[in-house]
């Protein structure tokens, strides 16, 4: 079995651990079983209770406001606890396995209103425009102010074919933006590959699945076969990731690392605390690796950036990643439902804790859109071109134009990537640095 598949730790930032809990007893029986429990408030609890079966201007089921009160208990520790109903958590079961229902975007909460950590790669959310950042205020013309994150997320679901209107708040825009997303069935590939030149190869990793280091390792050798050797580069895109499963991104980047410690965690109970260690093996044979962040970089993504960071393995390249540097774990309860709650720190090889700072860049480079100069159709003059030039002895003229050509069809290819996607064009010109640099062996 090779190396990167042989970790099944069941502790992920979105996967989940069955467990079941019971509360049994009377929690106001006496002072000696609360052990410690504060009453007052439990008493506060039992009265409001009370008073909404009594006195509320509409009859409510026990079990509803019994939810209500679990999903307020764990809204109010973090952005990331959250308590799941039977359907809720079967769709985050199947939305870790790459395949749902809904935009395509990975949300969180700020503020009150509804934050886009990063638009899946092609999907509905991705091609109506909506970006890393952006402030989801209102649904439909509902205002998700006081809304829970779980209850927006049901309203961005539904029929595939569907429409749904968003107003966004966008920094540098002056007023909101309505973006009309039609929701769609969201298949995830998470791994996507191409060859940038000859022997420089190109892979984007979208989010973390439980099989993305298997596609991964596929990518790879894919490239390896169409360069017909071993790649000189590699350029490993983790912008606008939003993350997954931790199991994912720490064999991601055992994929890269010889030996030591890849990522730990640590919280207050025993089964919170794991450390991932890399085993012998470079898929990349010590090829040079740039690694493209941005702000929608977050969790897995940022675990694998930090590793890379800390093993000066890769050149971390682009601007702060999100800096979410929490794990949730799912308890599954007997309902059926589950409960996600933040139960550790994760922290990078050298000890860092990236929660809210994000991993910064070894070199910062922002995203700029640059615009190619005319050059009204005008080629510079050579030597070549000059009448009665000097033979060269090596080479015929038609040899040395042939070359000529070849290099200025590539570099038209490098005006066009420059265009389409700066920050990309500048990691190719590195990672060609790097790989000039490295020793030949």
């Amino acid at each position: 079995m090779s190396k990167q598949f042989k970790t099944t730790l069941l502790l992920t930032l979105g996967i989940f651990i069955g467990v079941s809990a019971s509360i049994t007893g009377s929690v106001f029986a006496n002072k000696q079983t609360a052990n410690g429990l504060p009453l007052n408030e439990l008493r506060n609890l039992s009265d409001i209770f009370s008073r909404i079966k009594s006195d509320y201007v509409e009859d409510v089921e026990d079990k509803v406001l019994l939810e209500n009160a679990i999903k307020g208990m764990l809204s109010g520790l973090d952005p990331h606890s959250t308590y799941l109903n039977a359907d809720e958590y079967k769709e985050l079961q199947i939305g870790t396995t790459g395949q749902f229902g809904g935009l395509g975007i990975q949300v969180g909460m700020e503020d009150g209103f509804v934050k886009v950590i990063s638009p899946i790669d092609d999907t509905p959310a991705f091609h109506a425009g909506i970006e890393s950042g952006d402030l989801i205020v209102r649904l439909d013309k509902k205002s998700v102010k006081g809304m829970s994150l779980n209850d927006a997320v049901k309203i961005m679901r539904g029929e595939p074919g569907s429409d749904i209107e968003l107003t966004i708040v966008r920094k540098g825009e002056d007023k909101p933006l309505v973006i009309v997303v039609t929701r769609d069935i969201i298949k995830v590939a998470s791994v996507k590959n191409r060859m940038l030149e000859p022997g420089f190869g190109y892979v984007r990793i979208t989010n973390f699945q439980s099989k993305t280091p298997r596609d991964l390792l596929k990518a790879i050798n894919s490239l390896k076969e169409e360069f017909g050797n071993e790649l000189n580069g590699l350029v490993l895109d983790l912008r606008n990731n939003p993350g997954g499963v931790l199991n994912a991104a720490a064999d991601v980047s055992d994929m890269f690392i010889n030996k030591g410690k890849l990522v730990y965690t640590e919280g207050r109970i025993k089964n919170s605390k794991f450390e991932f260690n890399a085993k012998p093996g470079d898929v990349m044979n010590g090829a040079p690796i740039v690694v493209l962040i941005n702000g929608g970089s977050a969790s897995a993504s940022e675990i694998v950036a930090g590793a890379l960071q800390d093993h000066h393995r890769a050149v971390v390249m682009g601007s702060n990643s999100f800096g979410k540097g929490s794990v949730q774990t799912i308890q599954e309860l007997r309902s059926g439902g589950a409960v996600k709650i933040t139960t550790a720190r994760y922290f990078t090889p050298s000890g860092r804790s990236i929660q809210g700072e994000g991993i910064a860049p070894d070199i910062t480079l922002d995203n700029f859109k640059v615009t190619q100069v005319e050059t009204n159709g005008i080629k510079r003059l050579k030597e070549s071109d000059l009448d009665k030039h000097i033979t060269n002895p090596d080479k015929t003229d038609k040899e040395i134009k042939q070359e000529n050509d070849a290099k200025e069809e590539s570099e038209n290819g490098k005006k066009v990537l420059a265009v389409e996607d700066y920050q990309l064009h500048e990691a190719l010109v590195l990672l060609k640095g790097l790989s000039i640099l490295k020793p030949k062996s």
